[in-house]
């Protein structure tokens, strides 16, 4: 007999039958409600709504290789649970051949569409379910009818203009009660409004609008699926929103009178909204939805026509389900809930409390759930999935660490298991926090999600995932030339581990309030090829180092950007401060930004306890602008630069104490309250040339 020999290419890292013939078909769907009024969800309280704006559908592609076919199916939805699509997926199986851990189903999040899913104060629609899970089946049905030869392609445009951060970080003196009647609130969506209540952002922005565009063998349009991160536009009666909007528009610009389908599925949104809160209220765009739609088509357009194809590809799919736990209340919560549950009766909840205090009832009597985490691959192109609201810094991580080229992230896919807020957020508090069927789930569950997710796609691609590396760009360099004992470049995902750039190893230590991966100082200055620098934001937490061989002569070079008003507080927040933890001690130094009253804004230098010997800079620093300070201590003089120029210069007592803070004193008094970035520290006294050096023009 003779041994049958199958010869393969590598193509990135991923091993590609020679013989595969892929193939792809589409479909879409109207999955109008037969029956008015129906449920919707999508806000705190339940509502029925008997007329229809814009249709909802269901759009489908289903992808094969002579190996297997997957479906990929986008549902006008606010959120499915796990439990209507394990049945609906079951029943396409049965249906179609194609197995049922082969379909990825997800929700846009519409928050005018009929309800599918209960959450807060909506139940789902009982005959709408029913009806929901047929046409699932339907249209998958009608895609896999539609295979046919095809290639496939990828690209991506910046949208960034269309999303922004809706949760912001509160000042400390303004922290609000949360439905429990708790003080917890320290970042809250919406709360950018107001600029003199906030310190900034909580996270980053994913500007990517993707697209991966599906075209018969010789060129004609079959589909687009788009991804982009941004919650919903918000629209009148049942609407599918600018997702909807969006998937028309692209089959009227690409292939009006064809059988194309477009598509648009949801990024990872759970802390994203339009509104871009960073500029002042009367400078804001104010679009409607369809114009809000047509900017983000444009941007989509000018990505189609650069999109370049391949047909070469196969295809690969996992996914794996995990039990997680809720986070269920405790004995003295839960009697809260049930003493106003007694008295609701059997009515729908009509007030926040009494939304939240049914969600404790039902958080404990589930006590924990099964989700789904998905990867598959199309040739280079990763797809990931998380059942869940999840912040634009998990899709942001995700991606960054595929193997795989090309990535996107799809949100509120096989379940809708809620909010996902990293672990250090749940310190922050808000609505995204707050225990319910729409924020739940254990504390770790993000990072064991991402986890999953990336590991997902290690195994579809068969190759290690990336280490996340930040480009080195001229001001970079300039620091590393003056050759640091210490550098941390703070462009870490997720603490507690502040990485020193160095080369000596002395990793800092970031305290829990701290949230991370927002935008630094200068990117072109810091980064190469486009990268954006990374900055975290302290939210009165600190970073810790210990520098036992630093000695009386030495140097701190930092960026900071200031998130309180300078006349917020007495001291608007220190920035570095050598000393031992939790106390002040005679010998100690501290530099900060001065508060309230003549130096407000300005430079400040406090030598041991502080008091009248205080030293103040001259110039007043503008908030949410990043500067340049550097902090020269040689022997008992010290003095702070600004941008370069010298600020400060006075006596201060020698100070060789080991532990260091940046982000706050040591006593833990007006720690800072926003971003720090490139901090450097030199064990010897740069002079005014070296400094020069550092200052980004």
């Amino acid at each position: 007999m003779r041994a049958i020999v199958v010869f393969s290419v590598v193509f990135v890292g991923l091993a590609v039958s020679l013989h595969a013939e892929f193939q792809a078909g589409a479909a879409v769907i109207d999955i109008s409600p037969p029956k008015l009024p129906v449920l919707v969800n999508g806000g705190m309280m339940s509502r029925y709504v008997d007329k229809i704006n814009t249709k909802p559908h269901a759009r489908a592609i289903v992808l094969s290789d002579d190996q297997s076919r997957i479906a990929i199916v986008v549902v006008d939805s606010c959120m499915m649970s796990r439990e209507v699509l394990d049945d609906a997926k079951a029943m396409a199986s049965a249906k179609t051949g194609i197995r049922a851990d082969r379909m990825l189903i997800s929700a846009t999040h519409a928050h005018s569409v009929p309800a599918s899913m209960g959450c807060l104060g909506t139940d789902a629609d009982p005959s709408y379910v029913p009806f929901l899970k047929e046409k699932l089946g339907e249209v998958i049905a009608a895609a896999l009818a539609n295979l046919a030869p095809a290639r496939i392609g990828m690209g991506k445009g910046n949208a960034a203009e269309f999303t922004a951060l809706r949760r912001w970080i509160r000042r400390p003196d303004k922290i609000v009660e949360d439905p429990f009647g708790n003080p917890t609130v320290r970042a809250a969506m919406h709360a950018g409004r107001n600029w003199d209540d906030v310190t900034g952002e909580s996270g980053p922005e994913d500007p990517d609008l993707s697209l991966i565009s599906i075209q018969s063998r010789d060129g004609k349009p079959l589909a687009v699926l788009g991804n982009f991160s941004m919650h919903y536009f918000g629209d009148k009666d049942i609407s599918a929103d600018y997702f909807g909007l969006f998937s028309e528009g692209l089959k009227q610009r690409i292939a009006p009178d064809g059988e194309f389908v477009g598509i648009m599925s949801h990024g990872c949104s759970g802390d994203i909204y339009r509104v871009d809160y960073t500029v002042p209220e009367k400078d804001r765009p104010k679009p409607t939805i369809d114009e809000y739609t047509n900017g983000l088509l444009e941007i989509a357009m000018k990505v189609y026509g650069e999109i370049e194809y391949r047909s070469d590809v196969d295809i690969a799919m996992l996914e794996r389900r995990m039990t997680l736990k809720y986070r269920v209340p405790d004995k003295q919560r839960l009697e809260w809930a049930q003493r106003i549950m007694a008295e609701v009766g059997d009515r729908l909840p009509a007030t926040q409390q009494e939304v939240y205090a049914r969600e404790q009832i039902l958080l404990n009597e589930r006590q924990q759930t099964e989700i789904v985490v998905q990867a598959l691959r199309v040739g280079d192109i990763g797809i990931a999935t998380t059942p869940n609201e999840t912040y634009a810094i998990t899709g942001l991580k995700i991606k960054a660490a595929s193997p795989l080229p090309k990535n996107i992230v799809i949100e509120l896919a096989n379940g809708g298991d809620g909010y996902i807020p990293p672990p250090e957020q749940h310190l922050f508090g808000g609505y995204n926090t707050w225990a319910a069927r729409s924020a739940g789930l254990e504390v770790l569950a993000e990072p064991k999600i991402s986890q999953a997710a990336i590991g997902l796609l290690e195994q579809v691609s068969g190759a290690p995932r990336k280490p996340y590396h930040l480009g080195a760009g001229p001001a970079t360099r300039a620091i590393a030339d003056l050759r640091p004992m210490a550098w941390w470049r703070m462009n870490e995902f997720a603490g507690p581990q502040a990485l020193d750039e160095s080369g000596h190893h002395r990793d800092a230590a970031y305290e829990s309030t701290v949230t991370y991966y927002l935008e630094g100082p200068k990117s072109e200055a810091f980064c190469a090829d486009g990268q954006v620098n990374r900055a975290p934001h302290f939210v009165g937490g600190r970073m810790r180092a210990q520098l036992g061989d630093l000695g009386g002569n030495y140097s701190v070079s930092l960026w900071l950007w200031n998130g309180m008003p300078n006349d917020a507080r007495e001291v608007s927040g220190w920035l570095f401060s050598r000393d031992h933890d939790q106390g002040l001690s005679n010998y100690g130094l501290h530099l900060g930004v001065a508060g309230k009253g003549d130096h407000a804004g300005r430079l400040l230098i406090q030598a041991g306890q502080g008091g009248e010997a205080n030293l103040y800079g001259k110039t007043e620093i503008p908030r949410w602008n990043w500067v340049n300070v550097v902090l020269v201590v040689d022997g008992t003089t010290a003095r702070v630069y600004l941008n370069g120029n010298l600020e400060i210069e006075g006596e201060v007592a020698p100070c060789k104490i080991p532990q260091s803070f940046f982000g706050g004193r040591s006593d833990n008094e007006s720690n800072w309250e926003g971003r720090l970035d490139e901090i450097a520290v030199f064990d010897r006294a740069l002079d005014a040339g070296e400094i020069a050096r550092l200052t980004v023009p």
